[in-house]
Formats: structure tokens, C-alpha cells, sequence
């Protein structure tokens, strides 16, 4: 999807795809665990107590600033390699991504007050 969608040059995607790919590696591990915390609350939303629903509530926040975070950590890096532009579709593109998998998460059924 991303390299459909940018349209690099040979010089642009060989600066780009190093800095890409250590930044899916970070943003793999923070899934990892948010893949893992949806995994539980699948496993306990029907027996949650309050206090155990308002922890999910606080992990799954943390998680997400957590990507948001390495996002901002990374504009720099893309910068160095991509111009302003360039780095604004990226981050376009990936948020686009992210949107999909959340969407898929929406599925999740709620938890029953």
C-alpha cells in the first residue's frame, strides 16, 4: 500500500525504505501489544469489575498514544529523507492503515454495563 502510493524515485526509495522499515518494526511491537490487550478484553469483557474495565480503558489509551508518539518520533527521520510533502502522504497513507485496523477492532462487541 505504501509503495503503491508514494511513487519514489530509485535515490528516494533507497533512503526511504531503511527508515520505513525501522519504523513498522516499532510500530509492530506497539500492535503486538495492542493486538494482546483486545485479545484479553475479548477473553474478559462478559466478567470484567469496573476497576478491570477502567484499566482496559487506560492500557488501550496508552497504546494509542504510544503510536501516536512514534509517529511524532519519526517525522524528523522521514524528513531527512523525503520533502515535507512526501512525509505528509506517508503519514497519510499510514493513518489510513491504521483507520482499517481500527475499524476492524470496532467489531469488538461492548462491554455490558
Amino acid at each position: 500500500m505504501v509503495a503503491a502510493n508514494m511513487d519514489l524515485t530509485d535515490t528516494e526509495a533507497e533512503k526511504f525504505w531503511p527508515v520505513y522499515d525501522r519504523y513498522a518494526t516499532d510500530l509492530a511491537n506497539i500492535y503486538d501489544t495492542k493486538l494482546a490487550l483486545v485479545g484479553e478484553y475479548f477473553e474478559n469483557y462478559r466478567t470484567m469489575n469496573g476497576d478491570e474495565a477502567e484499566r482496559y480503558i487506560r492500557r488501550r489509551a496508552a497504546v494509542e498514544e504510544d503510536v501516536m508518539q512514534l509517529r511524532l518520533k519519526y517525522v524528523p527521520e522521514f524528513r531527512k529523507v523525503l520533502s515535507g510533502r512526501q512525509t505528509a502522504l506517508f503519514f497519510q497513507i499510514e493513518w489510513r492503515l491504521d483507520l482499517m485496523i481500527n475499524l476492524q477492532l470496532a467489531q469488538a462487541p461492548l462491554i455490558d454495563p
